[in-house]
């Protein structure tokens, strides 16, 4: 039974998978943080862009 222990303490396989997934899932819930404290300035930019080209001219060139 002390080998068992010691052969599944020592096995590391899944480690990096591990870091890997909650560094994902950090970043994810940092982004999102970031888009909810920054969702209506960005509202804003992409109205305004909308707007812009809403009102360009049909031709350019007289």
């Amino acid at each position: 039974m002390k080998a068992l222990w010691q052969a599944f303490s020592s096995d590391e396989s899944g480690q990096g998978l591990v870091e890997y997934a909650l560094i994902i899932a950090l970043v994810a819930v940092g982004l999102i943080a970031i888009l909810l404290v920054l969702r209506n300035s960005i509202g804003n930019v992409f109205n305004n862009a909308a707007t812009q080209l809403n009102n360009a001219p049909a031709n350019p060139y007289p």
